[in-house]
């Protein structure tokens, strides 16, 4: 079933439920909104995400959305995947940690501050597409395939040449392109199936 509450949240996650409603509490005493996106608590301020609960087997804490502009409040600050997440970072708490909201609340003050201001960290666009050469033969070799593949927007073509790129074997390369040419065919992006969950 899918969470549509604070409460169901919390009912996922025993474990960290006093944590989670302590931290729920100091961000709503702020003019932030709760709101449930992704399957857990999403605070936000004139509908813009700007801080999200989070519960994991080994830790609890608070996602700031665009953690990365903060400049006053940051020795708490981490990034959850160095490289690969830009704007993200998030405050870890594990069981025995005592939360001081006292501390907290001046980042949540200064995330919301940033964006009242309208600070935001973009996703890079416009990177060059990088066409694996097994992928290109492919195209070369089925015409139709080939205007298919033109076909699909940049986000999607991109999808399919990492798909390609990322298997490190040839015989999984190969198997990737047959299992990817009828989709391709069709205009189905290669992860045009999850988009609707």
């Amino acid at each position: 079933m899918p969470v549509k509450s604070l409460e169901d949240y919390l009912e996922r996650h025993p474990k960290w439920e006093e944590q989670l409603r302590l931290l729920h509490e100091m961000l709503l005493s702020t003019e932030l909104v709760q709101e449930i996106k992704w399957g857990a608590p999403v605070y936000t301020l004139n509908g813009k995400n700007v801080i999200g609960l989070g519960a994991f087997k080994n830790h609890c804490g608070l996602w700031f959305f665009n953690g990365a502009l903060l400049k006053e409040n940051t020795a708490l600050l981490m990034n959850a995947q160095e490289g690969k997440t830009k704007a993200l970072r998030q405050i870890r708490f594990e069981k025995d940690d005592e939360i001081k909201t006292s501390v907290l609340l001046p980042y949540v003050k200064e995330a919301i501050q940033n964006q009242k201001e309208g600070k935001v960290i973009r996703p890079a666009t416009h990177k060059k597409l990088v066409i694996p050469g097994e992928l290109k033969e492919a195209l070369e070799k089925d015409s139709d395939l080939k205007s298919a593949y033109k076909e699909l927007s940049p986000g999607k073509q991109r999808e399919y040449a990492n798909y390609i790129s990322e298997a490190r074997r040839e015989p999984t390369k190969v198997k990737r392109i047959e299992k990817i040419t009828p989709m391709i065919k069709s205009g189905i992006g290669l992860h045009d199936k999850y988009k609707n969950c």
